[in-house]
C-alpha cells in the first residue's frame, strides 16, 4: 500500500493542527520457561485436548522467580531501542500499561527508568488490563501530536503467573508473561496512529478482577487464605462481552477513518482465547490471511498481548511500510480498545 494514499484522521472536523504520531519500531520479551499443557495434566484436572479445544492455547511463558514486570519490560523496551537507534537520553516520557505491577508504587515505569538509564524521562503507568498497549499508544500519541515530546516509550508488561492461582483450571491454564514496547516519534509524510476508539463498562467490572491487594481488601492473612490476592474470572460472560466489544470497537475505528476490512493488510487481535478471536474474525469478515495469531504459543499475556504480536508480525514481514493495520483488545473493567495504523 502506497504511503502516498490519503486516510481521513477523524480529528480533521475539530480543525487538526497537530503532528502525526507514528510506531517507529517495537520490540518484545518472553521468558525463556515454556509451561506446555502437558506440564498442566500433573498441575490440576486437565488435559491438553480440553485446553487446546477451548482456548487454543499449547503453552505459556513463565517469568523465572527473580525476574520481575519492570525486567521483562526494560527487554522489550530496549529492543525496540536498537531497532530504532533510540538511546536512552533521547526517551522523553515512558508509559507502562500493566494489572502485575513490581509493586503497588513507584510506577514500574520509574523502575524501567532506572533499568535503561533514561534519565531524561517522564514516567507513569496506566492501568487497563488487556487493553492497556492500545490505551498506552492513545495516551502517547497527544504528547507526540501536540509537540510536548519528540521521542515516546510504551511498554505493556506482564508477570500474570504471580496472580494466578494455580489450583483453578479455569484460569491457570490462560495466562503467561511477556512484555512488548514501541517508540513513537513523528515520521513526516506518513499517517501514522489515525485513531484508536477506547471505551469502558464498569457495570461488569467484576467479571474479571483480584479482589485482595488494594485498600478495600488489604493484604492479611484471612485474605490471602481465602484467594483473594488471585486473580478470578466469569469466563462465560466475559467470552461474551469481549466478543460483542471488540467487534464494536473495531467497527468503529473502521467507520472514523473510512475505510473496511478489505483495506487492512493485518488485523492482530488480542490473544485471549482462540473462539473470541474466530467469532471476531467472522462477524468482521476477515479473511485467513489477514489474520494473526500468536496465542497458541504465549497464552494471555493481558497488556503486553498485542504489542508482543506487532513485534512479531514485522519480524515475520507480514507488515511492510504503509500497509494498515488493525488492532483490537478487551479486558478487565470492562474495557476494550481498537486502533487503526498506517505502518
Amino acid at each position: 500500500m502506497s504511503t502516498t494514499q490519503v486516510f481521513k484522521n477523524p480529528r480533521a472536523k475539530h480543525g487538526f493542527q497537530g503532528r502525526t504520531c507514528s510506531i517507529i519500531s517495537v520490540g518484545s520479551y518472553v521468558p525463556e520457561r515454556i509451561l506446555t499443557n502437558a506440564e498442566l495434566e500433573k498441575m490440576v484436572e486437565t488435559t491438553d485436548e480440553w485446553i487446546t479445544t477451548r482456548t487454543g492455547i499449547k503453552e505459556r511463558r513463565l517469568a523465572a522467580d527473580n525476574e520481575f514486570t519492570s525486567d521483562m519490560a526494560a527487554k522489550a523496551a530496549r529492543r525496540a531501542m536498537e531497532k530504532a537507534g533510540i538511546a536512552a537520553d533521547q526517551i522523553e516520557l515512558i508509559i507502562v500499561a500493566t494489572i502485575t505491577p513490581d509493586m503497588l508504587f513507584p510506577a514500574t515505569a520509574c523502575l524501567v527508568q532506572q533499568k535503561l538509564g533514561a534519565r531524561n524521562a517522564a514516567t507513569f503507568d496506566i492501568e487497563a488490563a488487556c487493553s492497556g498497549f492500545i490505551y498506552a499508544l492513545e495516551i502517547g500519541q497527544q504528547f507526540i501530536m501536540s509537540r510536548t515530546y519528540e521521542t515516546v516509550l510504551i511498554i505493556g508488561a506482564e508477570r500474570l503467573s504471580s496472580i494466578v492461582n494455580w489450583k483453578d483450571r479455569n484460569t491457570c491454564v490462560l495466562f503467561g508473561d511477556g512484555a512488548g514496547a514501541a517508540i513513537l516519534q513523528h515520521r513526516p509524510d506518513a499517517h501514522g496512529l489515525l485513531t484508536a476508539c477506547m471505551g469502558a463498562d464498569g457495570d461488569k467490572a467484576m467479571l474479571l478482577c483480584m479482589p485482595g491487594g488494594g485498600s478495600r481488601i488489604p493484604a492479611t492473612t484471612d485474605s490471602v487464605e481465602a484467594g483473594l490476592h488471585h486473580l478470578q474470572m466469569d469466563g462465560k460472560e466475559t467470552f461474551r462481552n469481549a466478543v460483542s466489544a471488540m467487534c464494536t470497537a473495531a467497527q468503529e475505528a473502521l467507520r472514523r477513518c473510512e475505510v473496511d476490512m478489505s483495506q487492512i493488510k493485518l488485523m492482530i487481535p488480542h490473544q485471549a482465547n482462540r473462539r473470541i478471536i474466530d467469532a471476531v474474525g467472522e462477524r468482521l469478515a476477515v479473511k485467513p490471511g489477514q489474520l494473526f495469531v500468536n496465542l497458541d504459543r504465549y497464552g494471555n499475556t493481558s497488556a503486553a498481548s498485542v504489542a508482543i504480536a506487532l513485534d512479531e508480525a514485522v519480524a515475520q514481514g507480514r507488515i511492510q511500510r504503509g500497509d494498515l493495520v488493525l488492532m483490537v483488545v478487551f479486558g478487565a473493567g470492562l474495557t476494550w480498545a481498537a486502533a487503526v495504523i498506517e505502518w
